[in-house]
């Protein structure tokens, strides 16, 4: 085998693996925040009690804020529902209750979205109570501070009182209130809009004759770590903006975190001047804490290793509550799924900064962007995401449509050259630096540039990871429906060989097994035959080693694909023919006849050999 068949099997096999090999070379960017150093007297609470150690300090500024609760998942989530009282909640989009213990916010889940596209299928539950699986909830209050203990303030215990008959809707705040017995009263107001923002309202009533210092606080807590997608990709973990500056954190990460307090667990401290928000994001699902605009604050990323509690919070400055005065504090808490329009509105109209950045876009964030802006307009105005999907390959392939024509162009007259290339070949012999020499002086005495027909492959790298990242991260894509049985556009393709898509009476294999990765579905073979297709435009090469790759690559590619999100196989298919028809048109314009069916035949070994067929163009002009 000559250098030129081994770098042409090299190239070909770094061309099938570029689809994984780019997201390990260009990874997601994750900005790590600065630790503030000499902070590390965060109290970590008592497993046993709940409880938190005083800080060493006395200070409120170095104060550690009464952390989650801890209990034993032993009860199913609804035994954990059922042990506490509750004010219900009721939406046009969120459904649950908030316990009156600790006033936590810890049983919601959402009407407009199901585990599945089953009709039967439940909605998706996204904050749970402790006591059951998958603990995951908030929790506001208030530091001590001064000669203030722990047991002057709210805990996660404590027992709050409200309005008998409260039911939290966006018409209907609810007060909870608690008297510490001691001369502090504090109330806690909790408002909801009619998507997923929750207001939260704190204040303290100093009835005794002298001043108390508190700091108000909020926290988001999950015990356990969490079932995650676990994909290379995506980021789930923590998700924080602090002062423009947007922080990622893993699960794997907060377990490693750099700071040790002496009471044990690791925190990370970061602190923001003017804007920021903080918590943990799913996949499609988000739990923020939002202090307000413009005041300073901390956002603390915290494990408790003794307790397996994964948490985060804000910690807002301390204030003074003088004899006979009422002090409050106000915060907001998002609690919902990550829909661009929504929190591009939270963004731009209510003045949470940077919010649309808690969405995952990604290294290429500025081909993300704007790619999913697109599509969603798209989408709005046909109603069908599949569709959609379509017309956007449609418009990436006419914006890109003068390089295809430059690289087509290039392509025709580094035809017309070959047989001037293969006589140049000869009279080189093994003289590779001549023969170098020879073709560089070749190309530019035609004005040939070799590297022309690479461009466009190029440009549709980034444009297809980045469509690849829209389809994978972002929840308007998330069951949404083309037609027949391709009713979930981010999941894979349905259909199956093995059952004939359908036609036999037994089910496809389960996604992801080896069977689903090689019984491929309608779309998969569908992008093998456009990719065959488009390569039948041209005769195949007379060498025998390079024929066989050159035949071999739409099956791969058509396997390799298979178990990819299937609108992002249509695009593949809408691309591909999109192609095929401006290539085919363009080699027309330059006086060239593309012979497919002969092609085709003659890979098939029943027509003439392909170097009669390359002497049919100049013919023709």
């Amino acid at each position: 085998m000559d250098d030129q068949n081994k770098n042409l099997i090299l190239a070909t096999v770094l061309s099938a693996l570029v689809l994984l090999v780019w997201f390990f070379l260009f990874p997601p960017e994750q900005r790590s925040p600065d630790i503030v150093e000499g902070d590390t007297s965060d109290g970590i609470q008592d497993t046993a009690t709940g409880a938190v150690a005083p800080p060493t300090s006395g200070g409120v500024e170095t104060a550690a804020v009464p952390g989650a609760v801890v209990a034993t998942p032993e009860e199913t989530r609804a035994e954990a529902v059922a042990a506490t009282n509750r004010v219900p909640v009721d939406t046009p989009r969120l459904t649950g209750s908030i316990s009156l213990t600790g006033g936590r916010i810890d049983d919601i889940s959402l009407k407009d979205y199901q585990e599945t596209i089953d009709d039967d299928s439940p909605i998706v539950t996204l904050l749970s109570p402790a006591g059951g699986p998958g603990a995951y909830y908030a929790l506001h209050g208030w530091v001590p501070g001064g000669d203030l203990d722990f047991d002057a303030v709210p805990s996660a215990t404590t027992e709050w009182s409200a309005p008998e008959g409260a039911e939290l809707t966006p018409e209907t705040p609810v007060t909870l209130n608690w008297d510490n017995g001691a001369g502090l009263v504090f109330r806690r107001t909790i408002s909801v809009d009619e998507d997923y923002m929750f207001d939260v309202e704190q204040s303290v009533e100093n009835t005794t004759d002298a001043p108390v210092r508190l700091a108000p606080y909020g926290l988001v807590a999950r015990h356990g770590e969490p079932d995650t997608v676990n994909f290379f990709i995506l980021h789930e973990g923590v998700v924080a903006r602090s002062d423009g500056e947007l922080i990622e954190v893993d699960y794997d990460d907060m377990t490693d975190l750099d700071q040790v307090p002496a009471e044990g667990g690791r925190v990370q401290r970061v602190e923001a001047s003017a804007d920021g928000w903080i918590g943990f994001t799913d996949k499609y699902w988000m739990t923020t804490l939002i202090p307000p605009a413009g005041a300073p604050f901390a956002e603390i990323v915290k494990y408790v290793d003794s307790a397996d509690i994964y948490q985060t919070e804000t910690r807002l400055p301390p204030v003074e509550v003088a004899p006979g005065a009422t002090v409050s504090s106000e915060s907001r808490l998002f609690a919902g799924a990550k829909e661009w329009e929504t929190i591009r509105h939270y963004q731009n109209e209510e003045g949470v900064a940077g919010f649309v950045d808690s969405i995952d876009w990604g290294w290429f964030y500025f081909l993300t962007k704007p790619i999913f802006a697109a599509l969603h307009w798209l989408n709005g105005v046909i109603g069908n995401m599949g569709v959609a999907i379509i017309l956007l390959t449609l418009g990436i392939k006419a914006i890109l449509f003068p390089l295809a024509y430059k690289s087509y162009v290039s392509m025709a007259r580094m035809k017309e050259l070959q047989p001037e290339m293969e006589k140049l070949k000869e009279r080189a012999g093994d003289d590779r630096q001549k023969l170098q020499q020879g073709m560089m002086e070749l190309y530019k005495t035609n004005k040939v540039n070799p590297a022309a027909g690479c461009l466009p492959i190029l440009m549709q790298i980034p444009i297809f990871f980045s469509l690849y990242k829209v389809i994978f991260v972002t929840i308007e894509l998330r069951h949404a429906p083309f037609f027949g049985p391709f009713q979930d556009l981010s999941a894979p393709d349905p259909t199956s060989l093995f059952n004939l898509f359908g036609l036999l009476p037994w089910a496809a294999p389960d996604p992801g097994s080896i069977l689903a990765l090689i019984f491929i579905g309608i779309l998969p073979i569908m992008l093998g035959i456009s990719m065959w297709l488009q390569q039948k435009l041209n005769p195949a090469p007379t060498d025998p080693t390079q024929a066989m790759i050159f035949a071999w690559l739409p099956w791969v590619f058509m396997f390799m694909l298979g178990g990819f999100a299937s609108g992002l196989v249509v695009y593949w298919i809408g691309n591909n023919t999109i192609t095929f028809l401006q290539q085919y048109t363009i080699m027309r314009s330059h006086g060239a006849k593309p012979d497919l069916f002969g092609n085709i035949k003659s890979s098939l070994g029943r027509k003439k050999p392909a170097a009669a067929n390359d002497a049919k163009a100049p013919a023709e002009k």
